[in-house]
């Protein structure tokens, strides 16, 4: 028996996210959701996720890029000044703490982990950011991280991510004795056109990965206006939320990780 992190990204979003999100849950489809409080609706969405704990990991989706409407930068723009060195760690710092002060007043506990919106915690200087702020912040009970190296390389996206600084990241954590989990999968152009092609990639994903990794995933039960991936949402809820994602998980043998074991409290790069 695996045992794998599913873990649903950018609650507060959108209401379809959120109602994805919880209906999921509840199902036990879901290990965990990363939460945007930079999102306008962060207060009223963060009230949905008290039922649902411990049993839902419930962490902080940090983001620099989605501007809920309003002018933000974007990926393109992070990259080029992460890697030429103008992503300042004293501002990353600020805006980490920021959201994580919105994240623990909403939601009356510090996160149970921490990612990034578009993986942007694992860039330079934003990764220094993050490794210092969860050293003052939490100490020896630091929230476990998200790192992005796959269970399986080759020329694809996913090989790509962790070039762009999920190996860097990796090393860094367990340098750093920092919790995190065993690999990563979830990675595709958002372009499965049907439930059927999600559930194939699906399939793919949990039969490459290890005992201990994440897996992450972007539902949605009706459509995000104005989202660039508001068509992979409804595809990939639709197949969360199917008889046949339940039946691929009892034939590969995974159980989905539920609550704070999910991730082992050591991993070693």
């Amino acid at each position: 028996m695996k045992h794998i992190t599913l873990c649903a990204d950018d609650f507060a979003l959108h209401p379809a996210v959120d109602a994805a999100v919880v209906a999921l849950a509840q199902a036990a489809r879901l290990s965990a959701t990363s939460c945007m409080t930079t999102a306008p609706r962060w207060p009223q969405a963060a009230q949905l996720l008290a039922p649902l704990r411990p049993a839902l990991q419930v962490g902080l989706h940090w983001n620099l890029t989605e501007g809920h409407g309003q002018a933000a930068p974007r990926l393109v723009q992070v990259l080029a000044r992460a890697y030429s060195g103008q992503l300042r760690p004293a501002a990353m710092a600020e805006s980490l703490h920021r959201q994580l002060d919105a994240f623990e007043q909403h939601a009356g506990t510090p996160p149970d982990f921490i990612d990034g919106h578009q993986h942007i915690h694992q860039l330079p200087g934003a990764r220094a950011a993050l490794l210092h702020v969860l050293h003052q912040r939490y100490g020896t009970q630091a929230p476990w991280v998200r790192n992005t190296v796959p269970a399986q390389w080759g020329a694809n996206k996913a090989t790509l991510l962790a070039l762009l600084g999920g190996w860097s990241l990796r090393r860094a954590l367990a340098r750093e004795r920092l919790r995190h989990h065993r690999s990563f999968a979830g990675v595709y152009n958002f372009d499965a056109p049907t439930p059927t092609a999600y559930g194939a990639r699906m399939a793919q994903w949990l039969h490459d990965a290890q005992d201990g990794a994440l897996l992450m995933c972007h539902p949605a039960n009706a459509s995000v206006p104005g989202d660039a991936i508001a068509n992979a949402r409804t595809t990939e809820y639709a197949y969360l939320a199917s008889p046949a994602f339940a039946e691929l998980l009892q034939r590969l043998g995974v159980q989905l990780a539920t609550g704070p074991q999910a991730v082992p409290p050591q991993i070693r790069s």
